[in-house]
């Protein structure tokens, strides 16, 4: 049990969890109106997947930037400024017009998207240490039933039949709201003492070990593969090749998250008892599991139920990685963090690329062909889970309560 805990650490704490909370919320609400996107730009299948793709692009350069960043600034302030970002540019994308400025607008969603999330995480780590205890994946639920409630809207939007920017400014303007609100609470550089000449920061980039960040970072490539073809194509694959309606297509990615939500809700309590590499082995088989389904699913609602066996599963390996990689950085600075989160990138990058090579080749199956790789991948998290668990860097203030950007 933590102890010494305070009033501060339990305001970085609740101010990380609005970290979490609106950028899923952002990432959901955007992600689950992709069909509405094709059809307002009238986009071919093939210059969707080239959208689609943008993003984790240009987000991975956002995650490095932010890994350069944040050791000197502090991850805070990478955040306050980039998440506001996130949600003003969701609202974009519903406003331009024509191809060129909605290439602009996903480009810049992408890169601010990337900032966000390697800070978030940064902080998750953070709080994490202040408490001295496995609380990653309570961050991760957080995420995922934001997500849940912006593919409810979704779902609403698609009924009401509102506007891409209608359905896009409400959850912008709650997502601003929030940041604002919150971002002063989470834990900043000045925290630290004196920022880190460049000799110490590059001493402290050498310093962290790359074959255990190699190893979780490719398990959760390999997730991310399968994330991506969920949250760009599993409500297109529903509406299009599995007879569901554009009201109950968004509900696979919404079953998904609410998986989610569940196992990560009682995934810490796993990783303090059984350790991250049994929890992870167990994650990889049951998302396999769920591929399998969603790729044999007969109808919409077999889908929907298969894509929520996916999501129980494959939910703790981020979080856990994330953990995993602060345990290896001995500096303290979250350098680890921002290189494991480049993996995320990298799945995310395959996926959409496999997703949007495969589908247009067989117009009545293409999705369901395209899952299959993704669902091959899985085995990968299964075999790399012992990775989870590696042995913790030594530090020369190990036993200090310290401070991550």
């Amino acid at each position: 049990m933590a102890t010494g805990i305070t009033r501060r650490d339990r305001q970085a704490r609740a101010s990380a969890y609005a970290s979490f909370a609106v950028q899923g919320l952002c990432f959901s609400a955007m992600v689950t109106r992709v069909p509405r996107i094709q059809d307002a730009h009238g986009l071919s299948d093939g210059r969707l997947a080239v959208v689609l793709l943008l993003v984790p692009v240009i987000a991975g350069l956002g995650s490095v930037l932010s890994g350069v960043v944040f050791p000197r600034w502090g991850s805070a302030t990478v955040l306050r400024v980039c998440q506001p970002a996130v949600c003003a540019t969701i609202a974009l994308v519903g406003l331009v017009d024509g191809d060129a400025a909605l290439y602009a607008a996903v480009a810049l969603f992408g890169l601010f998207v990337g900032a966000v999330d390697a800070s978030m995480n940064a902080q998750a780590v953070a709080v994490e240490r202040r408490y001295g205890l496995s609380l990653i994946t309570g961050f991760y639920a957080v995420w995922s039933a934001a997500g849940i409630a912006g593919g409810l809207w979704s779902a609403l939007a698609n009924k009401l039949d509102l506007s891409l920017f209608a359905g896009f400014a409400v959850p912008a303007l709650v997502g601003i709201a929030v940041s604002l609100l919150t971002g002063s609470r989470l834990l900043h550089r000045s925290e630290e003492g004196p920022a880190p000449s460049s000799r110490e920061l590059k001493a402290a980039a050498e310093q962290v070990p790359w074959r255990p960040v190699l190893i979780v970072g490719t398990a959760m490539a390999c997730m991310y593969v399968a994330d991506a073809a969920t949250s760009g194509y599993s409500t297109k694959y529903l509406e299009d090749e599995l007879g569901g309606s554009s009201s109950i297509a968004p509900l696979a990615y919404v079953a998904y998250q609410i998986a989610m939500v569940a196992a990560r809700a009682v995934a810490d309590l796993g990783v303090r008892r059984l350790g991250a590499a049994s929890v992870v082995r167990a994650g990889g088989l049951t998302g396999l599991i769920g591929m399998i389904g969603v790729v044999a699913a007969p109808n919409a609602p077999v889908a929907i139920a298969a894509f929520a066996v996916m999501g129980l599963g494959l939910c703790v390996v981020p979080p856990v990685a994330f953990s995993a990689a602060g345990r290896v950085d001995p500096t303290g600075l979250g350098v680890a963090v921002a290189r494991v989160n480049v993996f995320n990138y990298v799945g995310f990058v395959l996926g959409a690329a496999i997703v949007g090579a495969i589908a247009p080749t067989n117009p009545d199956n293409g999705l369901r062909l395209a899952f299959v790789v993704p669902t091959v991948l899985t085995l990968v998290i299964v075999v790399t889970a012992r990775g989870f668990q590696p042995e913790p860097a030594r530090t020369a203030s190990s036993d200090d309560h310290t401070v991550a950007p």
